[in-house]
């Protein structure tokens, strides 16, 4: 039959975890951009017989609004071994288990997989971590930015916007050392500097590949990019903690309205 109009689901489970999910939807408030993702793979659904591949790899990296960045989104290849396949149609659930092979080409042990799929995971997550984190203090600031221009002309908020001011440039010298908003093409590289999550973006293509030993350099550089992040999270702590919390307490001693109207 034709499912277009129904919700067609692929989940793809390690050991009971989720790592990846396709569907037959398209993404309505997907968008791209140069140094932005791919779209995302749909499930075909039309009448008849249909044929999908999965390509092997995990979920894919969120991106940071119209930020590019020299590097990959796709999520990082598994390992062999065995993996679910979940695919459902409303009430209607097929699932099947499926067992990826070691190349045989390639002598690696168990243990230089599950190695490898560690680090992995570790350069995913901080990836994650820092895209999700800019997208939402990108939002606070987005915020400040709008009190602003609402309360520019307002003397009993004059402290409050310096203060907001204040924010702001904290903000944006947290957010430059995490991603690189000059970057428009793969040349800006040449005049401006990969930030934190391109280079683990770089890390993670070096170490992603199909022998899965982990050199003793990408474990070093790992942990100092690592130590990078811990100082930038523990300031955006402070950011959030600190920093806003004093904003909001100012603006509510001040009694502003939640909604103002421009004179």
């Amino acid at each position: 039959e034709d499912a277009d109009s129904l919700n067609l689901e692929l989940q793809v489970l390690q050991n009971g975890k989720l790592i990846r999910t396709i569907t037959n939807k398209n993404q309505k408030d997907f968008k791209t951009w140069p140094g932005g993702p791919s779209k995302p793979a749909v499930l075909p659904s039309k009448m008849g017989y249909n044929r999908f591949s999965w390509n092997f790899r995990k979920e894919t990296l969120p991106a940071v609004d119209k930020v590019f960045v020299y590097g990959n989104y796709s999520g990082s290849s598994v390992a062999p071994g065995n993996y679910v396949l979940r695919l459902s149609l409303g009430d209607k659930v097929a699932e099947t288990e499926v067992t990826i092979l070691p190349n045989p080409k390639i002598k690696a042990s168990k243990s230089d997989f599950d190695e490898q799929q560690s680090v992995l995971d570790q350069i995913e997550n901080t990836i994650k971590n820092i895209h999700e984190s800019v997208t939402q203090i990108r939002s606070a600031k987005k915020q400040l930015k709008s009190y602003e221009e609402l309360l520019k002309e307002n003397e009993v908020a004059t402290d409050l916007l310096e203060k907001g001011k204040e924010l702001i440039k904290r903000i944006d010298s947290w957010e430059q050392n995490l991603i690189q908003p000059n970057q428009k093409t793969f040349q800006d590289v040449i005049n401006y500097n990969n930030q934190l999550n391109a280079q683990l973006m770089h890390l993670k293509g070096f170490v992603d590949n199909s022998d899965p030993k982990v050199t003793q350099g990408s474990k070093q550089r790992l942990a100092d990019l690592l130590a990078d992040w811990k100082t930038y999270e523990n300031e955006k702590k402070a950011i959030v903690n600190t920093e806003m919390a004093a904003y909001n307490k100012m603006y509510t001693d001040l009694r502003l309205p939640a909604l103002i109207l421009k004179e």
